[in-house]
């Protein structure tokens, strides 16, 4: 009889444990695909600790002045870095920063007291080896590196206690307008990275910056002034990002920008500049650029306006999957936001559509099995099911585009994939590969969310699409950005699009083949070109409403003094390029963009600037130390970004990945139904 009744409660027991181990197991534990090993100090971010050293001065940057002069559509930008010494020891500055992901980077010079040091662009490993040698022999020298497009790092060595090293970084960059609206992006800091195991850039030391404590101010002085130039009147100069001081000139065709002043840190967040001209067209036209020296190169830059948008009558059904990151550095504002846009995404799908919504992290999950029709219901279920989560966890995105990419779809629907996120990851060469290969599956479009976002990744991920980027660094921009989206997915502005030249010689035009435009971009067209300057450039097509066709003429009042031509021309060759070698993988592009970096003196990932002081200043150059300078966490980015690498190398506990709490819920539910079993049992039998 006794052992009648203790079977019931052994056996309870026994399950408990086990569904208890189980959830243990889970919580500890993720899907092998998102395993990882304890990583080192120097693989992820850290935070920041002051050394306890006053003899080393360990935020050596004193000040970031930005001056921009715009002329049309080129922005010319000079980045000057103040670095002092305040410490009683020599030291190494490093320094990872950001920069444009469209920007031909061209010029750097040193200035030491009253001398002015020109640096000279190099092959990246030879840079590396004379910098090496010059520290070692105790001479001031700089050394400005390309990890990414828009992730740069300075180097300066030997800078003595007492000195004051400024070091200017020129580029030019070509301003597209889009809608009639121009922008100016001005990035102010590297947000965290998520280091994958799976990325490329898992060795990179860049990636194991440190990083200052949330709330912690950045101890640099920020300024920013522009000049704008413009051919016809300015109508309107904003910024949604930061607090402005515009001064416009008595003709309404020049203004000074510059950034008001304020107590709070202007440096934690993209700087973005927006203006529209008078009038609904944008200014297309020609510009020219005639070489000097012995053998001259002529260079040329067309830009024609499309067509404007017109809905189309019959569009066909269309099934979206939008995969929305839910990891740490999202938490708060970002994925608030994503949120919002949400709900004006899969709102404003027609009931012919189809859609599905993948949230992930370190691991990854549909919301349905297959994607459903977007009926109110649906619509609601999915939304209400979103609002439920808060950012956690690593940054997967790998895994999860290939979870994407193998699920089914009728062979008659066309897919479109939706990736929401801030891009804190160093997978972008993997994820640009896996994209462009399925490119017959899909079509990509990528949203950036939060003030400082990973904009080579969401470019590049849209590029490979054959999409479009977006980046909200506020809510207000969420159903601007939805509405621009989905006027975007109804049908391309402009399809079959080819260029031609009447009269002209031209050679090296990129791109070599046209995309077809979506939106209300520009088509633009680069190249080089011989002889006379004249002739025609024809742009070709098909709109919503017919063949498409503009012509604009070269003649001799086209102007031909745009050198900035030559700089931009192979800044987007070598675009080209670099996308074509992360399609195929490995480096078989390297030689020609090296290459091009030297003959061009552009900065690239295989080249580098290099400036070495000819004196030497420092009689004992072994006992320089050197500092890394700390970034700020980026406005509205949480201390869960830096989940795997805290102050010291302490890990900082971040919240557990959706299935985990998941698998934890139905555990505890399994308990809860197995009590009341076993209660009810035991009553019976006590009664009976």
């Amino acid at each position: 009889m006794e052992a009648t009744t203790t079977r019931p409660g052994r056996w309870l027991w026994l399950t408990t444990v086990a569904i208890a181990g189980a959830g243990f197991a889970l919580l500890v534990a993720r899907p092998i695909h998102a395993q990882e090993a304890p990583r080192l100090k120097t693989e992820s971010p850290y935070f920041f600790v002051k050394s306890d050293d006053p003899a080393v001065d360990q935020l050596p940057l004193k000040s970031t002045d930005v001056d921009v002069k715009v002329s049309g559509v080129i922005a010319d930008v000079t980045v000057t870095q103040t670095y002092r010494n305040e410490g009683t020891r020599a030291i190494e500055a490093r320094y990872v920063f950001p920069g444009s992901t469209r920007a031909a980077v061209n010029g750097l010079n040193v200035r030491l007291a009253d001398r002015l040091i020109t640096a000279q662009i190099r092959e990246k490993q030879q840079a590396r080896i004379d910098y090496d040698a010059a520290r070692k022999e105790g001479k001031t020298a700089a050394l400005l590196e390309q990890h990414l497009p828009n992730v740069f790092q300075m180097n300066v060595a030997n800078i003595l206690p007492g000195d004051e090293v400024k070091v200017e970084l020129r580029y030019t960059e070509l301003l597209v307008p889009q809608a009639g609206n121009y922008q100016f992006v001005f990035p102010t800091v590297v947000g965290p990275r998520y280091n994958s195991p799976q990325s490329a850039q898992k060795d990179a030391k860049w990636v194991a910056q440190p990083t200052l404590r949330a709330g912690v101010a950045p101890d640099t002085a920020f300024r920013m002034k522009l000049a704008l130039d413009t051919p016809l009147v300015i109508k309107e100069i904003r910024s949604a990002t930061h607090a402005i001081d515009i001064r416009k000139s008595s003709e309404d065709q020049h203004a000074e920008v510059v950034l008001a002043r304020s107590a709070a840190p202007a440096n934690d967040r993209d700087f973005v500049l927006d203006w529209r001209l008078a009038g609904e067209k944008i200014e297309s036209g020609l510009m020219l650029y005639r070489g000097q020296g012995d053998n001259p190169e002529n260079f040329f830059l067309a830009m024609v306006e499309p067509p404007k948008s017109v809905a189309a009558s019959t569009v066909s059904p269309r099934d979206y999957i939008f995969v929305v990151d839910i990891s740490g550095s999202m938490h708060g504002f970002p994925l608030d936001t994503a949120k919002v846009l949400l709900e004006r995404l899969i709102g404003g799908l027609r009931p012919s559509d189809t859609f599905n919504v993948m949230l992930f992290s370190g691991s990854n999950r549909m919301l349905s099995p297959q994607s459903v029709p977007a009926s109110r219901a649906n619509i609601e279920q999915a939304l209400a099911t979103i609002k439920n989560y808060a950012g956690g966890g690593s940054t997967e995105l790998i895994p999860a585009l290939k979870r994407v990419y193998a699920e089914p779809k009728a062979e008659n629907v066309s897919r479109t994939v939706v990736v929401v996120t801030d891009g804190y990851v160093t997978v972008e060469r993997e994820a640009f590969e896996l994209v462009r290969k399925n490119l017959s599956k899909a079509n990509v479009f990528a949203f950036g969310i939060g003030s400082s976002v990973n904009r080579h990744l969401m470019e590049g991920l849209a590029r490979a699409g054959m999409g479009e980027p977006f980046i909200i660094t506020d809510p207000v921009q969420a159903p601007e950005q939805a509405a621009r989206f989905r006027r975007m997915v109804e049908s391309p502005v402009l399809t079959n699009v080819k260029a031609s030249f009447g009269g002209l010689e031209v050679y090296d035009v990129e791109p070599q083949a046209m995309p077809d435009v979506l939106g209300e971009r520009p088509v633009i067209v680069f190249g080089k070109w011989r002889g006379e300057a004249k002739g025609r450039v024809v742009i070709q097509g098909q709109d919503a409403e017919g063949p498409f066709r503009q012509e604009l003429a070269i003649d001799g009042k086209t102007r031909q003094d745009a050198a900035a031509l030559r700089s931009l021309w192979a800044r987007h060759r070598i675009a080209s390029l670099s996308d074509q070698e992360s399609l195929e993988g490995g480096d078989a592009f390297k030689q020609r963009i090296t290459d091009l970096g030297l003959r061009y003196g552009l900065l690239t990932q295989y080249t580098s600037f290099i400036a070495v002081d000819k004196v030497v200043r420092n009689p004992a150059p072994q006992a320089a130390t050197s500092v890394d300078q700390p970034q700020p966490l980026p406005k509205g980015v949480g201390e869960t970004a830096l989940g795997q690498g805290a102050a010291l190398g302490a890990e900082v506990p971040s919240t557990p990945e959706p299935e985990t709490l998941g698998a934890i819920a139905v555990a505890l539910s399994m308990l809860a139904m197995l009590r009341r079993r076993f209660r009810r049992h035991d009553a019976r039998r006590f009664t009976a």
